[in-house]
């Protein structure tokens, strides 16, 4: 199989985060729940974990980095923590369904308000909405860093520098970019990160959470056992206690500990190169090709390893079945919980085949995809066909 959903998890991991997880298994008790070795080792390898994701994302506080068991998960915390009635929150069309039902729902049962930077057909944003959108009562811009539907990237730095300007926190979804895009999120002036450590950061699924900038306080979203201060009526104070009710899923955590390790020694800057490569050469293959629509903006490579198309009117899912069955190559159709940015591109009815790649992808991957379009593409080719290409970025 050539697998090129990494988008939604990296299929191929680094064999030390295999290893670090069969370890653990064998050897790790319960991390803050005793003083025996077990769990005095699982203790020790959390935090190692928080050391070593705090260094890959540039958080300064190792105690500010929580853990949570996916992006959704810590984006329910950050949004259910910090926002509350009469606060205006300005997000962006380009967002996952984990920061827009968690805002819908505070929207129904909060009453915060909420307002959303368009994108245009190309999935771009107009920076200039912001002032547009800025009301006194505004709390914070919440945005994803990159489209999981397009791969378009957002400027983190510019809105952070909005966001400070005018007093408001920078909440960043970053489960497409980190461990697979340069981040520090110190310079960029993200007050609050989340990520999920199943995706570029090439770790086990079940692991995931929040970095957080000094000064922040986030409300407990679950409450519960922590291992420490068992006689208080409510949840510790302090990071990262405040937001870690529950037994840790301290397996996975020593195999994202081996991944953020993995990175650091390769370096992030190589896995965005080598990844935007192939996602490169993939897309100056198909994108020619008579009957196929590729979505996002390619005029800039200041983005995510994704190439998003259609061809024709072919429902992607049938689309996506035909590269599995006939090629075997794994992609993902369909709406891609992005249902704000499937209105902007116009594909609500037919979807759209995302191929996403990871640093264990080859070039020759890459080529045999490009293959395989280009052949269903011929296949459903009205007769006499002689039309040009159909790219929204022509």
């Amino acid at each position: 199989m050539i697998y090129l959903d990494n988008a939604a998890t990296t299929l191929h991991k680094p064999p030390q985060v295999i290893e670090a997880v069969a370890e653990a298994m064998r050897s790790m008790g319960n991390a803050s729940r005793g003083a025996h070795e077990a769990s005095l080792s699982a203790s020790r390898v959390v935090y190692d974990a928080r050391c070593r994701i705090g260094e890959l994302l540039g958080c300064p506080r190792p105690d500010h980095v929580v853990f949570t068991c996916n992006a959704t998960e810590a984006l329910n915390i950050a949004i259910n923590g910090l926002f509350g009635p009469g606060d205006h929150v300005i997000s962006t069309d380009l967002e996952h369904n984990s920061v827009l039902r968690p805002l819908y729902r505070l929207q129904a049962e909060r009453g915060i308000e909420v307002d959303f930077m368009p994108a245009d057909k190309m999935g771009r944003i107009d920076y200039g909405d912001l002032a547009r959108l800025l009301r006194p009562e505004t709390k914070a811009i919440v945005c994803t860093h990159a489209s999981n539907l397009t791969g378009n990237m957002v400027d983190l730095a510019r809105m952070g520098r909005f966001a400070h300007e005018h007093g408001l926190l920078l909440v960043a979804d970053c489960s497409q970019t980190a461990g697979c895009v340069p981040i520090d999120m110190a310079a960029l002036g993200v007050d609050v990160l989340c990520f999920t450590g199943h995706k570029g950061l090439m770790g086990p699924q079940g692991t995931g959470g929040l970095c957080i900038m000094p000064g922040v306080e986030i409300r407990p979203w679950k409450v519960g056992g922590s291992g420490v201060q068992s006689y208080s009526c409510t949840q510790p104070e302090e990071y990262p206690t405040r937001l870690e009710a529950g037994t840790h899923n301290g397996h996975g955590l020593a195999g994202l500990a081996a991944a953020a390790e993995f990175l650091l020694q390769e370096g992030v800057e190589k896995v965005h190169e080598k990844e935007l490569a192939l996602a490169r050469r993939f897309y100056e293959g198909v994108r020619d090709v008579p009957g196929v629509t590729v979505y996002g903006d390619f005029s800039t490579w200041d983005r995510a390893a994704i190439v998003t198309l259609n061809i024709r009117d072919w429902d992607s899912g049938e689309i996506s079945d035909a590269l599995a069955e006939e090629y075997g190559i794994a992609t993902r159709p369909g709406a891609h919980c992005a249902p704000r940015m499937h209105r902007a591109l116009g594909t609500v009815e037919q979807g759209a085949v995302r191929f996403s790649f990871s640093y264990y992808n080859t070039a020759e991957e890459a080529d045999e995809a490009v293959r395989a379009v280009r052949t269903l593409a011929a296949e459903t080719a009205p007769e006499g066909e002689e039309e040009g290409p159909c790219d929204r970025n022509s």
